[in-house]
């Protein structure tokens, strides 16, 4: 299984609610255990975030494929829904 690697900024309140999210959605659905998730701070670690093509954060990826970038204008719940989304494509093989 793939794993999810998500890029985020520390302070960013879109960030956490993505946080938020995923611990909601690993509460609601264990089948979201089973996915391996990489989240790195894109100050912390440009080197890796440099090889990817986002623009805003939180960025969700598996392997090179983006399955969601956020929207600043996003609640929580179309950021909660995105994650799912791209949780579940992951679980399907994306």
């Amino acid at each position: 299984m793939q794993k999810a690697t998500v890029f985020y900024l520390k302070g960013c309140p879109y960030c956490d609610k993505a946080r938020r999210a995923a611990a909601e959605l690993l509460e609601e659905d264990p089948r979201f255990a089973e996915i391996a998730q990489d989240w790195i701070e894109e100050r912390e670690h440009p080197e890796i975030a440099e090889q990817y093509d986002y623009y805003y954060v939180p960025s969700v990826y598996a392997g090179e494929t983006k399955l969601y970038e956020c929207d600043p204008a996003e609640d929580y719940a179309q950021i909660k829904s995105q994650m799912r989304g791209a949780f579940g494509k992951i679980l399907a093989g994306a």
